[in-house]
């Protein structure tokens, strides 16, 4: 990769540069030595375009994993192996992204929101588990420092690191990727040009949108029940289960705080069915789902793997749902999202991507910005104001 790629810092043997500044230190001098059989073969591969085993790492939730999409692709375009590390919460969604060929779980105590303690022994075992890597993309959110894992990727051996890093990363990091926080970026676009500064870029043709890996799981065994709730039932059993069959409600979030009232989420399934449409209420919270279900809608609550989730959610016209990992699923398969969008982050970082959406909730509420998992305003006003018919309404403009 060049030196002078912009918001790229290289670190390493010689003289780190970034675009429009002088040298930070004197060019080493070369010593001739004997090539040796590592350094032969990393010449070999250098020369046939490829990177070897490269990891990409991101160990957050199931959202973020997918939003890593595109940076996944750039990076599989030299790798000759592309390995995912993921949480225990986005290991699912890793393993449907288009490009990765192996994925490794662990849980990382300065990320997880329940944190294992810190062990010699889970720290061994990751570095074991990472043994023969030859480079890594760390990708994180903005309020996250990559430098814990870049630690360990460097006991594991791994002799090229790429991320971005805010705090002075020493020898930890080859390429430090300097980006203005301050500017909103969608996620997707941010991790994106992480890979670019490594020196990966995408292939001829991509669009750069979400994708999930082909052919997703036959969901015929819920095609029944879904055609035969709602209205207009015996219509759909006679055209099938194609898109734009229902609209699919997700009444669940990770967060509390970004969570739309289960009450209006039961009448709006209501009235979505009394404005002609099938609905059908996904999740993994049974009670929650039976409850906003009701007599009105299909309830697959817990009845879907994470990749049977993605066929549903292909076939559907609409995705009501909060800022949570189904809205970027929805977005990966190319469906429209009205999206119940609690400000605590930036919707311009986080809103649905590549894919028309309505933003309903107000994105100026005192909880702007706060990050809080549990809304920190007294009657959660930035969403407890959205009504069920502005969700009708949403859904009306996404379908027509």
């Amino acid at each position: 990769m060049s030196a002078r790629m912009p918001g790229a810092v290289l670190y390493g043997a010689g003289p780190c540069m970034t675009a429009g500044t002088a040298r930070c230190g004197s060019p080493a001098r070369a010593t001739p030595t004997r090539a040796t059989a590592e350094q032969a073969e990393r010449a070999a591969a250098k020369s046939a375009g490829r990177r070897g085993r490269v990891l990409v790492a991101r160990l957050d939730d199931a959202g973020d994993v997918l939003l890593t999409g595109p940076a996944v692709r750039a990076v599989r375009t030299l790798a000759e192996e592309v390995v995912f590390l993921a949480g225990p919460n986005g290991r699912a969604a890793a393993e449907l992204l288009p490009g990765v060929d192996r994925v490794v779980e662990w849980r990382a105590p300065w990320i997880d929101h329940t944190p294992p303690p810190v062990s010699k022994a889970q720290v061994a075992d990751l570095v074991g588990r990472l043994h023969g890597i030859n480079e890594a993309v760390v990708l994180t959110s903005f309020h996250q420092s990559a430098l814990p894992l870049a630690l360990l990727l460097r006991l594991a051996g791994v002799r090229r690191i790429t991320a971005i890093s805010n705090d002075y990363p020493g020898s930890l990091l080859d390429v430090r990727h300097v980006v203005d926080e301050s500017v909103d970026v969608p996620e997707a676009e941010r991790m994106l040009a992480v890979a670019r500064a490594a020196g990966f870029e995408l292939p001829p043709g991509d669009d750069g949108k979400l994708a999930v890996q082909r052919p997703l799981p036959d969901i015929d065994k819920f095609t029944g029940h879904l055609l035969s709730v709602g209205a207009d039932a015996g219509k759909g059993a006679a055209r099938g289960a194609g898109k734009g069959t229902y609209v699919v409600v997700h009444p669940g979030t990770s967060a509390p705080a970004r969570t739309w009232p289960a009450e209006r989420h039961r009448l709006a399934v209501h009235e979505l069915a009394e404005d002609g449409q099938r609905v059908v209420v996904t999740g993994t919270e049974r009670d929650l789902t039976a409850y906003v279900a009701g007599d009105d809608a299909a309830d697959l609550g817990g009845a879907t793997t994470f990749a049977e989730l993605a066929a549903v959610l292909e076939r559907a016209s609409v995705l009501v749902a909060g800022n949570t990992g189904p809205a970027h699923l929805a977005a990966a398969v190319g469906t429209p999202v009205v999206s119940l969008f609690a400000p605590v982050v930036p919707a311009a970082r986080w809103a649905p991507y590549g894919v028309p959406a309505v933003l309903l909730g107000d994105q100026q509420a005192p909880c702007k910005g706060s990050r809080a998992r549990i809304c920190p305003i007294p009657g959660h006003p930035c969403l407890s104001q959205v009504t069920s018919e502005q969700v009708v309404k949403a859904v009306r403009e996404l379908t027509q």
